[in-house]
């Protein structure tokens, strides 16, 4: 397989795509990470961007995410929401996990309120379900199917038996 070449290419895996915690509440529109190649104060923002910026990528799609590289003396992640505010989290000396612990606070949205965008993605009143706990007990409700054959009986040439029995 092609993409699991090069370094770490679990990143690249829908399961690994999919494990990630951090999604941004609804006013966030662009995040940038500011970050040195070089110096020991920069490795949780570097490992930050290698391990947690394509599950973020992935789980926030209508977020713009840009990396700066060798731009800044001291690493920075900078967030711009839609009304013009901006947030500075100073990620200086921090690990990776502290990084996202942070922003999990800080701009994440609560696990309450993703338990909450999920139920309601579900959507139970979709005409399309039937089954136990929807509107209809049996697709023969839905108006254009055929009804159940235990209460009407199907015609002959839709029954297999018959259908398949030559003359």
């Amino acid at each position: 397989m092609p993409f699991m070449k090069g370094r770490a290419p679990i990143r690249r895996t829908l399961d690994y795509l999919n494990a990630g915690k951090l999604v941004f509440k609804d006013k966030i529109r662009i995040f940038s990470v500011a970050y040195n190649i070089l110096g020991q104060n920069n490795t949780g923002a570097k490992e930050f961007v290698f391990w947690y910026l394509p599950q973020i990528q992935y789980k926030n799609p209508d977020v713009q995410v840009t990396t700066l590289k060798n731009l800044t003396p001291s690493p920075f992640i900078k967030c711009y929401f839609e009304d013009g505010r901006r947030i500075l989290v100073d990620v200086d000396n921090k690990s990776k996990e502290e990084i996202l612990e942070h922003l999990l606070n800080t701009v994440g949205k609560s696990k309450e309120v993703l338990e909450a965008e999920s139920v309601a993605a579900e959507k139970k009143d979709n005409s399309a379900n039937f089954g136990v706990g929807c509107e209809r007990a049996c697709i023969c409700e839905t108006y254009g199917q055929v009804p159940c054959s235990g209460v009407v009986p199907l015609p002959k040439f839709m029954r297999g038996k018959y259908r398949n029995q030559k003359d």
